[in-house]
């Protein structure tokens, strides 16, 4: 493998193979570090972000004997991307009324009204 970092962006998470040191991503093929909603578009309790990194680390624990791909690792962040969708859809996170766009990338939000 290349000393080039690999990464995975999709709407609401980024994985990349690299560690940060002083706000710079420094590669490192044996680290996954991961990077949840960076534009804010959810508001987050801790009990939700634990559930992400936990499920997170499952992910990558199933790719243990596997070699570490492009492919590989966009099927991380594609998962991750579903579980925040279920999470906003089980009520565990909201949008967040003061995020910089207002796109509702996840579905519409959910009211009493609407159920």
């Amino acid at each position: 493998m290349s000393d080039t970092i690999l990464k995975c962006t999709t709407r609401h998470v980024r994985i990349f193979t690299a560690i940060v040191e002083n706000n710079d991503l420094i590669f490192d093929n044996g680290h996954l570090t991961l990077d949840i909603d960076p534009d804010n578009e959810f508001i987050w309790c801790d009990q939700s972000i634990k559930k992400v990194q936990d499920y997170f680390r499952e992910l990558v624990d199933s790719q243990a004997n596997n070699e570490l791909t492009d492919y590989s690792l966009r099927k991380i962040g594609s998962l991750l991307e579903d579980f925040i969708r279920k999470l906003l859809q089980d009520g565990e996170l909201s949008y967040n009324p003061n995020s910089r766009v207002m796109n509702y990338s996840m579905g519409l939000p959910r009211t009493k009204e609407s159920l």
